[in-house]
């Protein structure tokens, strides 16, 4: 297979005849800019270094067996626990991915609050272009690519619709700072680039990178002022980002772990908790100090914290579980 067939193969299974309408079609993670800028080899675990990092998910979802499948097969995680009632997915031995069975609960509308992505991070960008060959090879459908200047990203649904985004992040060293915000866009992806560091003649992404992890999570809300008072001054993460519809906060200047937007789901209510979807997600806390001054600051800002293994949890102004746990 040729790296111009991987690419055909590639947009065929975006339903695009193009990477500038893939780009337009991907979930936009910042402001456009005028440049994309070069790749260098990512510096390893920066988005999981820092002091407040991503965990786990939990999902809610009706077809158990289709659904755990589905994230074996697509990314490759090894199943770390399962039963009747839900299975425990991962890699490298850590797990990832929580699913609940649900078999009788309404998949969760496009326009509530809930889960926009979940964003899967390789450990780098050779592991990027595996990953898109074995997605190629296996013609599995895909709803975008973009570069975000800070990364490189593709985007795909679940059998369920969770949106999921597969990326790689650039150098931190190439992400452009002004002031406080860090600059993100939305371009063409550099396929070719990408597909160049792996043989594109067969699949070898036989299973996830020890290494994969969840890099950030991307959630829609119903207001971007409301749901800043709860991750950012509650939990106490930093904007990095943000405009009318959006806000992308972090912990040690990545260019985020959380994404809020309203683009679907602007004036949503509380959201269903039958429904399928996103349960609950865990954010983890280097220093115990750091996880004593959350609790403190979210009960004192009406947010209820309960205790959980190593931790505490609350909702979300739409009822969305976020633990916050001690590593």
């Amino acid at each position: 297979m040729t790296i111009e067939l991987t690419r055909r193969k590639l947009l065929r299974l975006a339903g695009t005849a193009s990477l500038a309408v893939a780009a337009a079609a991907a979930r936009a993670e910042g402001t456009p800019t005028a440049g994309a800028g070069t790749i260098a080899a990512t510096a390893p675990g920066f988005a999981g270094s820092t002091p407040i990092r991503c965990g786990a998910i939990g999902l809610r979802v009706r077809d158990l067996d289709r659904m755990s499948r589905y994230y074996q097969s697509v990314l490759g995680f090894a199943v770390i626990s399962a039963s009747a009632d839900g299975v425990t997915l991962g890699a490298g031995g850590v797990p990832l991915v929580f699913m609940e069975a649900r078999p009788q609960a309404q998949i969760e509308p496009r326009n509530a609050a809930g889960l926009f992505h979940t964003a899967f991070l390789m450990p780098s960008r050779r592991d990027l272009a595996r990953w898109l060959v074995h997605v190629a090879r296996n013609q599995t459908p895909l709803t975008g690519f973009a570069d975000h200047s800070v990364s490189e990203a593709v985007y795909l649904d679940d059998p369920e619709g969770n949106g999921i985004e597969v990326y790689a992040d650039r150098d931190p060293r190439l992400w452009r700072w002004e002031g406080e915000r860090v600059v993100m866009g939305t371009h063409r992806l550099d396929v070719d680039g990408i597909l160049s560091l792996t043989d594109t003649s067969r699949n070898d992404y036989s299973s996830a990178p020890a290494g994969l992890r969840i890099g950030h999570m991307h959630l829609r809300v119903g207001d971007i002022q409301q749901s800043e008072s709860f991750y950012r001054d509650a939990i106490g993460l930093d904007s990095t980002s943000r405009r009318d519809t959006a806000s992308f906060l972090s912990s040690g200047r990545y260019h985020h772990h959380v994404a809020l937007n309203t683009w679907n789901s602007a004036g949503a209510g509380s959201r269903d908790l039958a429904a399928t979807g996103l349960d609950w997600f865990s954010l983890e806390v280097a220093d115990p100090r750091l996880l004593t001054a959350q609790r403190e600051r979210m009960a004192r800002a009406g947010f209820a914290p309960t205790e959980v293994a190593r931790g505490f949890e609350s909702t979300d102004p739409w009822g969305t579980r976020l633990r916050l746990v001690g590593v």
